[in-house]
């Protein structure tokens, strides 16, 4: 009874393992030519399947290469200004007319697809441009070989003076493992930055160390863009001629940039205005008889005249105070008599009633 339920689960997995294996044969994207062979100025028909619906390629002609080992040089040995870029459908097929032109590298030569956005995936289709020279490929070097272990990544952030059109800086960070039989010291690696459907501006960036067969090192390289850069860009890295990994990277718009002229446009026109009007009132003639213009700051006083309701003629001085103020002119001891209470000046003492 155990032998034919295991006979049965074999049995199964079999058929499942056969069933799957055309459905992940028909996931690989595949790219196919019209002609093998054309020389400059034609065109060929490229045709592809299995690629990832509603994504965007780019076809070009590379020399230098073979579908086996890809395209050791990058874009740098395509053709890059004759490509053309084309969006699949819905279930991941596309069709594309290309002109034909010559690589600035030597054939042997292939039809390259690859994807600009998204998951990367690419595929190449032999093809001989007629009249171009061919040269055998170069050698792959022996020895100690590196591969990318990990996932790429980009470390860092922005900051203010980023904000304000710095140049964006970023650490890419990766792992990489030592695959050849010799030790790799002080690897020169290739960095390259992309914007677009541009090719991508390499620069070389050599890492310090020693990686022995069989061993990994994690490596950090600097990567920076120009100032005021934004957009989406893609930062791809290279080893020994072939590209080992590609990283998006996103890069906010530098809206301080976009603040400071904003108030450049607000800020100079209004001084230039204040001073014209400024010169215009210092220069312009003065009509005679024409009262002059009050200043800006009014005293109380003639701020009590102007409000309305009140007298708008001059304001009354008050009188002089008196050497004695509980005097008045008129009051003066020496003219009008005194002011104190009534009394009896006779010399004589007054008797009272009834004396003799």
């Amino acid at each position: 009874m155990k032998l034919r339920i295991l006979g049965a689960a074999v049995l199964a997995l079999l058929l499942a393992s056969v069933s799957a294996g055309p459905v992940r044969a028909a996931e690989q994207p595949v790219v196919k030519l019209s002609k093998s062979q054309a020389g400059t100025g034609g065109s060929i028909t490229v045709t592809g399947s299995g690629w990832r619906p509603k994504a965007l390629l780019m076809i070009l002609v590379c020399g230098q290469a073979v579908p086996a080992r890809g395209v050791p040089g990058g874009t740098n040995s395509c053709a890059n200004a004759d490509g053309r870029a084309v969006t699949t459908d819905a279930k991941g097929r596309f069709s594309r007319k290309l002109p034909v032109a010559e690589p600035p590298v030597p054939c042997p030569c292939v039809v390259h697809v690859a994807t600009v956005t998204g998951a990367k995936a690419e595929a190449d289709a032999i093809f001989q441009v007629a009249g171009h020279a061919v040269e055998p490929l170069p050698a792959e070097t022996a020895g100690g070989r590196l591969s990318i272990l990990t996932d790429t990544r980009l470390d860092g952030s922005g900051g203010l003076l980023t904000w304000f059109g710095a140049p964006p800086a970023r650490t890419l960070v990766f792992t990489v493992g030592n695959v050849g039989t010799s030790a790799v010291k002080n690897p020169v690696f290739q960095v390259g930055t992309s914007h677009g459907v541009f090719a991508p501006q390499w620069e070389e960036q050599q890492w310090r160390g020693t990686i022995e067969p069989g061993r990994k090192a994690r490596v950090e390289l600097p990567v920076e863009l120009t100032g005021g850069a934004h957009g989406d860009y893609t930062v791809s890295l290279k080893y020994g001629g072939k590209v080992l990994a590609e990283q998006p990277w996103g890069v906010g718009r530098p809206w301080g940039v976009t603040l400071f002229w904003v108030l450049v446009c607000l800020v100079v026109p209004a001084a230039l205005f204040r001073l014209g009007m400024a010169v215009v009132d210092r220069v312009r003639p003065r009509r005679p008889g024409r009262p002059q213009r009050a200043p800006a700051r009014l005293r109380l006083p003639e701020l009590t005249l102007r409000l309305p309701g009140l007298r708008t003629g001059p304001a009354e001085q008050p009188p002089p105070p008196s050497t004695l103020p509980w005097f008045t002119p008129d009051s003066d001891p020496g003219t009008a008599g005194r002011l104190s209470a009534p009394h009896d000046d006779s010399p004589t003492t007054p008797t009272r009633k009834g004396s003799t």
